[in-house]
């Protein structure tokens, strides 16, 4: 897997590949940019993003979902979260962070220490940085500091009471009900809103 990684965030990754869903997984990244009323270059860091994951492949302007994008879309939020970090620790950047931290004296790395470690990749310091934080995060492979820049091991996963087990006001598994279609965005919400907005409606 590369080292260096699009900037796009998860729910944007999310909401590319459920509307990729919504085709029967399978169609033209220009149709793809047509429905969200885009510009294909917009789309295309969570269509890369996609791919360097390997959730989906892309020929010939062409994207198609890999059955890991499918397992994917058919998991829950807890299974797409495991499936996401099984993948990135897949990549030699992110197993190296985790191992960096697994050993570091304090169980921390600091933000020069981490700038250090990615200092390999040639994408802009602060926005790949970010990015990866931003990942990592989600993932649950690490927490991050942002008062004193450090970068921290996750917390350990709490067993789930009776109590905690029923579903939150927004439904099953926490997510907000879908207000509009797949396939319908509101045209005045930015780029990346628009893709995330998608990723409500996945089931």
């Amino acid at each position: 897997m590369p080292t260096s990684y699009p900037k796009c965030s998860p729910t944007e990754m999310m909401g590319l590949l459920v509307l990729l869903g919504s085709h029967k997984g399978d169609e033209e990244i220009a149709r793809l940019a047509d429905d969200l009323d885009l510009e294909i270059d917009e789309i295309l860091p969570a269509i890369d993003f996609s791919q360097v994951l390997g959730f989906l492949k892309l020929a010939d302007g062409r994207a198609t979902l890999t059955d890991s994008g499918r397992q994917l879309l058919a998991g829950s939020i807890g299974a797409r979260k495991d499936l996401i970090r099984d993948k990135l620790l897949g990549a030699k950047l992110f197993k190296t962070l985790v191992r960096a931290l697994e050993s570091a004296p304090e169980r921390r790395l600091t933000e020069e220490e981490l700038l250090r470690l990615v200092s390999f990749t040639t994408a802009p310091a602060d926005e790949f940085v970010q990015n990866i934080i931003n990942w990592g995060r989600y993932a649950g492979l690490f927490r991050y500091d942002p008062d004193e820049h450090l970068l921290l091991p996750p917390k350990a996963r709490a067993t789930r009471t009776a109590s905690a087990r029923r579903p939150p006001a927004g439904g099953e598994g926490g997510e907000v009900p879908p207000t509009t279609s797949s396939t319908s965005v509101a045209p005045s919400l930015p780029p990346p809103a628009k893709l995330a907005s998608l990723a409500v409606v996945a089931p």
